[in-house]
């Protein structure tokens, strides 16, 4: 069996700003324009039977607002008359049946020795009527390409279609631009399945995974781990008359293997090391096993314990919130003007200690190889939360934001450079934890050429994070007295509108907001 080669993201360093002070918010006013639609925006309803969380991922939080790539500042929505409004269609000559409703993730144009043909991701939900454990349903993403091969040159057809299956709405989901590949980031692994057959469990399914199953509902982690800065615990639920002579561990300085009744359970590469000898387990009274790993690097925050392995939960302590929350919580204000010199920031702590925990999900990045159809990298993203994605550049495949540490960094896919397919080019200064404060954040955007970083909230309210700007008078820290030669600001619009907002696309120079009956323009480069 191919195994995927282990790769990770490199930070760039110059590109990081270990002294950045927070945004200054501004009260200048943004101009903003408002277009009322002579039709409503053609919205999907969520029927009764779409109930799960993967059903509000995909559907309920759709951009009805769509941006022109090639073109900046040109937008475009479908109406409920069934109108593309603000585009020129250029209509291909093909029509086929693909089945149950579904959402285009994205799609390519390709033209090779004259042949054109369009690769397209479609999503879709479906039932699995077998699935007793879990909600009842999955995620399908299809991969169809059509071309223009016949001798009339004329007509296009499916030429290649392929489909993945996973658990989770896909993060983000995109084709390379020579379509031979395909990336995704999710909660959940996605894999290829045969097209035309139904999909049934593999009759070599490994015996650790029918051990998993059978003691181990699949919605339930495999296992919890806490830590601090000396050690970490790690607690199994185990199956019931378990004995000590059922349970085998080993510990190694970066390895870790646990065996049940004869089968693996879990095994991997730690994290960083541990002392190995001073590492312990036991079983306890309420049937659980506990093991205590010593670490060799103290003060070392792991974001997760084996490396690539999504089945544990992490548990933080509640005191270990409070302190990152604290030394964090003075980089955004809800104030319009805090005193400097106020002994506490203006700022709930109760608040912020929720919304800086951000271990419940670790997603991973895979590249999948469109002719073997199998993974060929991977990159565990521990706590590196996904914001957006947005298209900087046309001819690139679309960058996604991630959340590192306190700040956001944008990462650009190169799927022709083998050794560093993921390039850092840009960083939001503390913007991943500011944005975790917007209980109510609904879409997320940033401009193409990085001078600005946008979110909008369910309803009325925009913020704008600009990047730091030189200032045209002299600004002294108070704390540190030390001169300030840069500022960055936060803006914020509120729309006169209290309808739902259903689309958000950023360019250079302007916010596009698409609301069920109006479209509201915010001009936020005011400068010549």
């Amino acid at each position: 069996m191919e195994v995927a080669a282990n790769c990770s993201l490199r930070v760039k360093r110059p590109l990081l700003d270990p002294r950045f002070e927070g945004y200054k918010l501004s009260l200048e006013p943004l101009p903003c324009y408002q277009l009322e639609l002579d039709a409503a925006v053609a919205e999907v309803k969520l029927r009764d039977e779409q109930y799960t969380l993967e059903h509000m991922h995909a559907f309920g939080m759709y951009n009805y607002l769509h941006c022109d790539s090639w073109y900046q500042d040109s937008v475009y929505y479908i109406d409920n008359l069934g109108r593309i409004m603000n585009l020129t269609v250029m209509l291909i000559m093909f029509n086929e049946e693909l089945g149950d409703p579904f959402i285009i993730i994205h799609s390519i144009s390709l033209l090779k020795a004259e042949e054109h043909s369009v690769a397209t991701l479609l999503l879709r939900i479906e039932k699995e009527e077998l699935d007793m454990k879990g909600s009842g349903f999955f995620v399908s993403l299809e991969w169809v390409t059509i071309s223009r091969k016949n001798k009339d040159n004329k007509k296009y057809e499916i030429i290649k279609r392929d489909i993945l299956r996973g658990k989770s709405v896909p993060h983000y989901a995109a084709i390379e631009p020579d379509g031979n590949g395909l990336m995704i980031v999710s909660y959940k692994s996605f894999t290829f399945v045969p097209v035309g057959q139904d999909v049934e469990e593999k009759k070599d399914e490994d015996m650790s995974d029918k051990i998993k199953d059978a003691f181990f509902p699949p919605i339930e982690p495999l296992y919890y781990w806490q830590q601090t800065e000396e050690d970490l615990t790690v607690t199994i639920r185990l199956p019931e008359e378990s004995t000590k002579e059922d349970i085998q561990v080993q510990f190694l300085p970066d390895h870790v293997n646990i065996v049940l009744k004869g089968q693996r359970f879990l095994e991997g590469k730690l994290y960083s090391s541990v002392d190995h000898e001073s590492s312990t387990w036991i079983i306890k009274e309420n049937n659980s096993l506990e093991i205590s790993l010593i670490k060799k690097n103290e003060g070392l925050t792991w974001p997760e314990l084996v490396v690539g392995d999504k089945q544990g939960e992490f548990i933080r302590d509640s005191a270990q919130c409070a302190a990152i929350a604290e030394r964090l919580m003075h980089l955004t204000s809800e104030q319009l003007n805090p005193d400097p010199d106020k002994g506490k920031p203006p700022c709930n702590a109760q608040e912020l200690e929720e919304c800086d925990i951000f271990f419940e999900e670790s997603s991973s990045l895979c590249r999948f190889d469109g002719n073997t159809l199998k993974t060929t990298h991977v990159v565990n993203l521990g706590s590196n939360q996904y914001l957006f994605s947005v298209i900087v550049d046309p001819k690139e495949m679309p960058c996604f934001c991630l959340r590192h540490d306190v700040d956001a960094l944008l990462w650009q896919p190169h799927s022709s450079k083998q050794d560093e397919m993921w390039e850092h080019i840009a960083t939001f200064n503390a913007l991943g934890y500011v944005q975790a404060s917007k209980r109510d954040k609904k879409f997320f955007a940033c401009a193409p050429n990085y001078s600005y970083a946008a979110l909008c909230e369910c309803l009325r309210r925009v913020f704008i994070y600009r990047q730091p700007t030189p200032m045209s008078t002299v600004l002294y820290n108070r704390k540190e007295g030390r001169q300030v030669g840069q500022v960055a600001k936060q803006q914020v619009a509120s729309l006169e509108t209290n309808d739902p907002i259903v689309g958000f696309q950023a360019t250079n120079e302007r916010l596009f907001v698409l609301t069920t009956r109006n479209l509201f323009l915010i001009k936020v480069k005011t400068e010549n």
